[in-house]
């Protein structure tokens, strides 16, 4: 027979201890009795709905005997939250809305993760031990499809959009209108730098080199390459751009939001340079309204992919003596955009270059070379020597 203890006018206690003990007790605000109970380690209460302390010991009674579950007002509560079903959750509500590259990465992560905690997982339950063993296994390449150690850069991606999944399920309610996370449980925890991240500038003379040759790769990856330059923008954003965003009498390119990984849609002017090489486009592809600027070579209605783009200036710079440096691609000409423009006020930068934020330019982007260096000492010795 079930051992009981303690009943009282108070409280009435079910079940043994360690193993399922259950309580009731009357609610001292509302006088409604509530049932307490532990599961895997955490103590849980919910109330029970009514004043009858007869009914109140049955259900402790019951529950404490596996003959039934905590069902307030007769409804069943909800199957608990675990890592899989809000992984599902995400990437079937939020995924879809981010660019190409944002919803491979997305599905790979996801499953990552899944792989690692475990799909039955609860999500409340991750801790400080979890955040550990995922970066230390992380960097080992103990995780990860490649199997290969990976920089705190790519860990450091990986925990934030981690953080970035929880932290909107803490804000996202279910059908019943309960939060999915009454909170994130990692928050606030420390997320690994790169110490000194590859930040690769491209140099005039690079540019140069590959211009030279870009014809005799694709005339795409020279439209692709000038506007690059020219613009300041993502190669992904580049390669989604429409004839219906290019307005060439006015010298107006539209940056859509769904292909900016800000989500900043913006307008800006355009150098004749990167004009002269739009009419190139329209000449090797011509077309009209939402016909794609750079189209796929095997489906004319389509964006040329990010491979092909990736395949390109590797072959560019094979073609143009470049040795292969990490860090120099598609992304280092968005660097030399910024550095080349270091003289403009930081607002004039971002808006041409599409970026949020001035603190992003200044931390990822901008560098000033040694020229700019020296000539900001000569500048400060010839002030000291005016004021003598």
């Amino acid at each position: 027979m079930m051992a009981r203890t303690k009943r009282s006018r108070r409280s009435y206690g079910a079940g043994e201890w360690g193993r399922n003990r259950v309580r009731v007790f009357p609610d001292p605000k509302t006088g409604r009795y509530q049932i307490e109970w532990r599961e895997h380690g955490r103590r849980l209460t919910r109330s029970l709905k009514h004043r009858d302390w007869s009914r109140a010991k049955r259900q402790a009674d019951e529950v404490a005997a596996g003959l039934a579950v905590y069902e307030p007002n007769g409804k069943p509560e909800p199957e608990p939250l675990t890592l899989e079903r809000l992984f599902e959750i995400y990437g079937g509500e939020v995924t879809p809305t981010k660019g190409e590259r944002s919803q491979k990465y997305d599905r790979s992560a996801l499953q990552m993760f899944l792989r690692f905690f475990g799909k039955d997982r609860r999500p409340a339950t991750l801790s400080q031990r979890d955040w550990d063993r995922f970066i230390r296994a992380r960097r080992a390449g103990g995780v990860g499809l490649s199997g290969l150690p990976v920089s705190d850069r790519t860990v450091e991606r990986d925990l934030r959009f981690l953080l970035a999944v929880l932290n909107w399920a803490a804000r996202s309610r279910n059908e019943s209108g309960g939060l999915l996370l009454d909170s994130n449980p990692l928050k606030g925890l420390r997320v690994p730098r790169e110490k000194n991240p590859t930040r690769v500038i491209l140099s005039q003379a690079e540019y140069e080199a590959l211009l030279r040759v870009s014809a005799q790769i694709d005339w795409r990856f020279r439209v692709a390459l000038v506007l690059a330059h020219e613009t300041g923008h993502r190669i992904g954003a580049i390669r989604h751009l429409r004839w219906c965003d290019i307005d060439t009498g006015a010298g107006v390119i539209w940056w859509r939001a769904e292909h900016e990984k800000t989500g900043f849609e913006h307008r800006t002017p355009v150098t004749d340079e990167a004009l002269a090489v739009l009419e190139e486009a329209r000449k090797a592809n011509p077309g009209n309204g939402d016909a794609p600027v750079l189209p796929a070579r095997r489906d004319s209605a389509g964006n040329v992919s990010h491979a092909a783009a990736r395949d390109w200036w590797k072959k560019a710079e094979a073609l143009a003596g470049l040795e292969r440096m990490r860090g120099r691609g598609w992304h280092s000409l968005r660097r030399k955009f910024a550095s080349d423009l270091m003289d403009q006020p930081l607002k004039v930068l971002c808006e041409l270059g599409g970026w949020r934020t001035a603190q992003t330019v200044l931390q990822c982007y901008q560098r000033p070379d040694e020229d700019r260096l020296k000539k900001a000492l000569d500048e400060r010795r010839h002030v000291h020597s005016s004021r003598e």
